[in-house]
């Protein structure tokens, strides 16, 4: 397993981390754990997890994934040896902490909540899972100004971060779903005030979404804030499963209407494109996709996910998989005639 810097933190993050979001909702405590088990003997030291998870987010599940692996810390032990990331919820789901919002006060209690599921004194990655302020994110391309928009201030909600990296709850602080003003104005403020650098951003990137690479692959570069891609798959679109209308009985876009991001006609041809390329190198799919990703010089880590054992051994597998140029170049002609049909 190879691993890349997490940012200048001197921590050093398998190139594949393990995602959780399902968790407590499409899988139990007995499948998490087997999850966990599996990925660590692998060889990924790197897992990564949210207060608001399980997705979708419910209030009766909320908080689950981080209890299944507080528990799995619990019985397993020697929690030095990983780096465990979680987030903080910004605006918009009223059934955490009454409405969470990134306030002095809120980072605080949302830490704090979290460490207790979590079973562990600290994480060693700690990110705002999305501003506390009106931009575009979340499959929005255009921005929107509102001069009268309600925003926590960033200075505020990066002087919190700092009393808990003090405090030694939190080795290190990232951002997720940010944009490059929000990645270069927390950079401007850590320098002005003395506050925590982000080390890293958590942003979706696939072959149906490369808009990380417009403004965000330069900073990640030139200020060494590395990407942590989430959705490798684009839900699992990639793999071609959801292709001619198919509906497996368990895949998540089949169980949550909710999530229509990687259903649209373009991404159909898109996946049909890509999925095609890969059985005519006798690749598949899914791990052609996820080794693009791996692939990106840009790229801290590759958080993959799964409900399956079987989906979880597939990913695991593009770890070791390099594309040659032939492949590389014809996935660069795909999205020159369909670029980003799922941003």
């Amino acid at each position: 397993m190879q691993t890349r810097p997490l940012g200048r933190t001197g921590m050093e993050v398998s190139r594949l981390c393990l995602g959780t979001m399902t968790f407590g909702e499409q899988n139990s405590e007995a499948e998490a754990h087997e999850q966990l088990d599996r990925a660590v003997a692998f060889g990924i030291n790197f897992i990564d997890t949210a207060e608001m998870y399980p997705v979708p987010p419910m209030a009766k599940t909320q908080g689950l994934t981080e209890r299944y692996i507080g528990s799995w810390l619990k019985q397993r032990g020697a929690r030095d040896d990983l780096i465990i990331a979680t987030k903080a919820a910004g605006p918009g789901l009223d059934h955490i902490r009454g409405g969470p919002r990134l306030t002095r006060e809120q980072i605080h209690q949302a830490i704090d909540t979290s460490l207790e599921r979590l079973n562990t004194d600290y994480v060693d990655l700690y990110q705002l899972h999305w501003p506390d302020r009106q931009t575009n994110f979340f499959g929005k391309l255009g921005y929107v100004h509102s001069e009268d928009e309600d925003a926590t201030p960033l200075e505020e909600t990066l002087s919190a971060l700092k009393e808990l990296v003090d405090a030694g709850k939190v080795r290190a602080i990232g951002l997720s779903n940010e944009t490059p003003w929000g990645v270069m104005r927390s950079l401007q403020l850590a320098d002005k005030l003395d506050l925590p650098r982000v080390a890293s951003i958590q942003n979706p990137y696939n072959l149906l979404n490369r808009s990380f690479e417009v403004g965000l692959a330069e900073i990640s570069h030139r200020e060494e804030v590395g990407l942590l891609a989430y959705s490798p798959l684009g839900f699992g679109v990639l793999s071609g499963k959801y292709l001619n209308g198919a509906q497996p009985p368990k895949g998540r876009l089949t169980l949550y209407e909710r999530f229509k991001r990687y259903t649209s006609p373009e991404a159909e041809a898109a996946t049909q494109a890509y999925v095609a390329l890969a059985e005519k190198h006798e690749l598949e799919p899914a791990q052609m996709a996820l080794a693009f990703v791996n692939s990106r010089s840009f790229l801290t880590s590759n958080i993959i996910g799964a409900t399956t054992m079987e989906q979880l051994e597939s990913n695991l597998a593009s770890e070791s998989l390099k594309l040659d140029n032939d492949v590389l170049e014809a996935i660069e002609d795909i999205h020159r005639r369909m670029p980003n049909p799922c941003p």
